[in-house]
């Protein structure tokens, strides 16, 4: 067994040279053939580390950026070839394909960044701290109550933004010695002001029910996947009554770790389909693109595994339930949202239709998820978190001027070596 599980990792990784270097190909040739940056233009980046697996905590932010680069121009600054890939296919933002430390420092050396924003916390992030004279801002690709969302990490970075009182609570109990009122600046969730796009469907009489479960998970603790444990039965119900529309989106990472998960992905899958060819009406959806906003902005209800789509939803201001790991080692943070979380169990799952009406109709859970949706988000009028965020951008330029203007001042105080020696001799 241990040779063949050899040769399975020796196969897997000449395939994964093989997509790279197709990949670096794919993108010199796309970047020589565009149009070529404009130096000195650029004041914010956008530093991407990961390939194309982790192109949803970049794709989340399109929108608030684009705004965003119209006061400050704004280029991604990607170091897998896989991720500049995606990047440039998707053709939302500008992109800086800078592979090695040589090819970082030389694009730096061209450009007047002030500000470098993080969505992730890729080892590599750690490359691009050793550049002084501009800020380092961690924005992270959302909110949750993970583990994740209070590393000690966050002490790298100048700034972090954070969604509300709830983030900064969380990293009160956790960081020691962080001056938390000075680093962290909320924003909101300036997403949620983009949760648009064409709908697959004629919008009609029937219930709308998104289903956003996540992966599997690679270790005990980050179990909460349910397309075994509860996505089967659920959807099942629910694409049987004739009176619901399912917007059925998984994880792209589903059943890398675990086959009989991504088996189960499937046939959520083909049911979907089997349904649509029985009623051609029902037209139910299976949603694997890269946009996320119109699912959480169309659905009268969602169904989420504890994942950053809780916080996603959420931030919509709509009904949702929030699917019980089954695994007694998935670590629940109790001390936020998911205190007071409507909770589906397993064992509820096939009464799926009962749960989404008392949601949708208990004014108890109306009051609760609107409590809570300020304490995580803060003012969600549309427009408001994108305001926050540009004016906290806008303050960040403001201090990166007063001290560049206090660096060179300083540098012209300082005493000429040279006219010194001149003076003694």
């Amino acid at each position: 067994m241990g040779l063949v599980s050899d040769v399975k990792k020796a196969i897997a990784l000449v395939r994964k040279a093989v997509r790279n270097r197709s990949a670096v190909i794919d993108v010199r040739r796309r970047l020589a053939s565009g149009p070529q940056h404009p130096p000195f233009h650029y004041r914010v980046a956008v530093y991407f580390a990961d390939g194309a697996v982790n192109m949803y905590q970049m794709r989340q932010w399109y929108k608030p950026l684009a705004g965003l680069a119209k006061k400050w121009p704004v280029v991604v600054l990607s170091r897998a070839a896989t991720g500049a890939e995606a990047l440039l296919v998707d053709g939302a933002l500008p992109v800086a394909f800078v592979p090695t430390v040589r090819d970082l420092e030389r694009f730096i050396a061209q450009q007047d960044i002030r500000l470098v924003l993080y969505v992730n916390q890729n080892t590599r992030n750690f490359q691009m701290f050793r550049y002084g004279r501009r800020w380092h801002v961690f924005i992270n690709h959302g909110e949750s109550d993970k583990m994740y969302m209070t590393t000690n990490q966050y002490k790298a970075y100048d700034y972090a933004m954070i969604a509300g009182d709830a983030a900064r609570e969380r990293l009160q109990r956790v960081l020691w010695d962080y001056d938390i009122d000075r680093r962290t600046i909320e924003i909101g969730r300036p997403q949620a002001d983009h949760y648009s796009g064409t709908l697959p469907y004629t919008p009609d009489e029937r219930t709308v029910v998104l289903y956003a479960p996540t992966w599997e998970g690679d270790r005990p603790s980050a179990h909460y996947g349910s397309i075994v444990s509860h996505g089967e039965a659920l959807v099942s119900a629910l694409l049987a009554t004739g009176k619901h529309r399912v917007i059925y989106r998984p994880h792209p990472r589903s059943g890398v770790v675990n086959h009989e998960y991504g088996a189960a992905n499937k046939r959520i899958i083909a049911a979907i389909a089997a349904a649509n060819a029985a009623d051609a009406s029902a037209r139910h959806v299976f949603d694997d693109g890269p946009e996320l906003g119109w699912q959480l902005a169309a659905a009268d209800v969602a169904i989420v595994d504890i994942s950053a789509m809780v916080y996603d939803r959420l931030a919509a201001d709509k009904p949702l339930l929030i699917t019980r790991p089954v695994d007694p080692a998935a670590a629940i943070d109790t001390h936020g949202y998911l205190s007071a979380c409507e909770w589906l169990d397993a064992s509820a799952a096939p009464e799926i239709v009962a749960e989404t009406d008392r949601v949708l109709g208990d004014p108890d859970a109306v009051a609760r998820l609107e409590q809570w949706v300020t304490h995580y988000f803060g003012d969600t009028a549309p427009g408001a978190a994108t305001a926050r965020f540009e004016t906290a951008v806008q303050r960040l330029m403001d201090d990166w001027e007063r001290w560049y203007a206090r660096s060179v001042a300083e540098e012209d105080e300082e005493p000429d070596d040279e006219a010194d020696l001149d003076d003694e001799a």
